[in-house]
């Protein structure tokens, strides 16, 4: 592909950082106190979740509490 040497022909799309608008955007809308209640259960339940996770995982991935299994004869050939 060939690249083009001349310099971009239009001033704005190198000022495009510096550019600052005049205009102010509307205050965001305060959270009513169901919104806030509402948001806080959710990330009670996440949080819940993943601390219940992690007490029922956690002794399953525990290798070292585990005894080691021994091979059981079943009972009809004890030798009689």
């Amino acid at each position: 592909m060939f690249r083009r040497r001349e310099p971009v022909p239009f001033a704005f799309v190198a000022e495009a950082d510096r550019f600052r608008s005049n205009v102010t955007p509307p205050p965001r809308p305060r959270a009513t106190p169901s919104q806030i209640a509402g948001r806080t259960l959710i990330g009670l339940t996440i949080i819940a979740g993943f601390i219940g996770s992690l007490m029922f995982g956690m002794p399953a991935l525990d290798s070292q509490s585990h005894p080691t299994q021994q091979i059981q004869r079943p009972e009809a050939s004890n030798g009689r």
